[in-house]
């Protein structure tokens, strides 16, 4: 195996913490939906949108149904950023740690351009990672081949050298069938009691090194 020299982060459910209960009910009620309604909307066109080929308001049209008005979209929208903008400090900590020991980092994930932008905006977000690879941008997404390559050659190594961490077991195992190292991801507790990093000689995280 050759040594690793990058790892790639999804965003949600690795970088953030998937939606709670409470930001769950919240965009519910924007929407003026039911939760279990508006979950089913929320996904049943989410690759297109993720993809870059629907619009805000077409989406939220499909979401919300025959009511849905234009006066609605700066709600929903910002409802939409709100389930995904909870970070896991842990994982930014190790994220820390690997730049300062030379690793190179990036973000691979579908989303939306909504999400994507809102990300750029945040101050010191985008500090912590050598290249951004957001499917809206390139119009393909994951587990689409092309998606992984863009990000390996964003940070300038071959697939062999990137370890990729999504908690979705089908990105696994796209990422994998191009030749990267890839690692199913569900919790950080998860995460560090597989321990993954030192598997791949990589910085073992500071919490798991007290321990």
């Amino acid at each position: 195996m050759a040594p690793v020299r990058a790892v790639i982060f999804d965003f949600g459910g690795v970088l953030c913490f998937h939606p709670d209960e409470g930001r769950i009910a919240r965009a519910a009620a924007a929407s003026e939906l039911p939760v279990d309604r508006f979950l089913t909307g929320l996904w049943q066109t989410r690759v297109e949108y993720d993809a870059g080929r629907l619009e805000p308001a077409e989406y939220w049209r499909g979401v919300v149904g025959p009511s849905f008005q234009p006066s609605q979209l700066p709600e929903l929208v910002r409802s939409e950023i709100e389930l995904w903008n909870r970070y896991d400090q842990r994982v930014f900590d190790w994220i820390g740690q690997l730049r300062g020991a030379g690793f190179r980092t990036a973000i691979l994930s579908n989303l939306p351009r909504v999400l994507g932008e809102e990300l750029r905006r945040t101050p010191g977000f985008l500090d912590h990672f050598d290249h951004v690879t957001f499917s809206y941008e390139l119009r393909k997404v994951k587990p689409q081949p092309e998606i992984y390559v863009d990000a390996t050659r964003g940070l300038g190594v071959e697939p062999s050298q990137a370890l990729f961490l999504d908690d979705k077991a089908e990105n696994v195992e796209g990422a994998r069938a191009v030749g990267l190292l890839a690692e199913p991801y569900s919790t950080w507790e998860d995460f560090v009691a597989r321990n993954i990093p030192t598997n791949y000689d990589l910085p073992a995280p500071a919490e798991a090194r007290r321990q």
